[in-house]
């Protein structure tokens, strides 16, 4: 499967948007590692990854804070290689086993029953990511942080609008990088 991926780097003048590779990247912790390698000063570092118009997602980078992860769908990301960088044991909610969460086990429960009861598994107001899971343990849907954009002017009920069924993760990334003020700069490096 095909992927764009790029570094939006805020500066004082903006963001220093670039295309980069990731077939050296194998864990989270790389990918931040790389993002931080093009961070100016300490500032945030956007990462933005996009699969073949089946999922996006966004990490962010501040300093050496953890990153913060949005992933659009991650049934979709849980099958590509690069979905695997973004898609940690912890946004998973597991514990390090390959099972679910006692919690997370307890919403899918539930989900379930109100799914065989006619009742929507679509919550309109969840901006939190979560999503009722599959057969395979991994959430269908968007999952991870939605407010990770809030204070660049981009709320967390527009990332999960940009994520939900049917939008393209392409027009997804313009978008985000319209709102941003760079959304040129992102095109031409597509």
């Amino acid at each position: 499967m095909a992927y764009f991926a790029a570094l939006l780097a805020r500066t004082e003048d903006g963001w220093d948007v670039s295309e980069t590779d990731l077939d050296d990247v194998e864990t989270l912790a790389d990918l931040a590692d790389l993002a931080r390698e093009a961070a100016e000063d300490e500032e945030t570092v956007l990462v933005f990854i996009e699969q073949e118009d089946a999922w996006f997602a966004v990490v962010r980078v501040d300093g050496e804070e953890d990153p913060r992860v949005f992933v659009s769908d991650a049934a979709a990301a849980s099958r590509s290689a690069y979905g695997e960088l973004v898609l940690t044991e912890e946004l998973l909610g597991r514990d390090g086993e390959d099972d679910l969460g006692d919690l997370d086990r307890l919403v899918v429960d539930l989900d379930d029953e109100e799914a065989s009861a006619g009742a929507s598994d679509e919550d309109e107001d969840d901006t939190d990511g979560a999503a009722a899971a599959g057969s395979d343990g991994i959430p269908a849907g968007p999952l991870g942080d939605a407010g990770l954009l809030i204070d660049f002017g981009f709320g967390a009920k527009e990332l999960m609008d940009l994520a939900a069924e049917g939008s393209v993760p392409g027009d997804a990334l313009t978008d985000i990088a319209d709102a941003l003020g760079c959304g040129e700069v992102l095109e031409a490096v597509r």
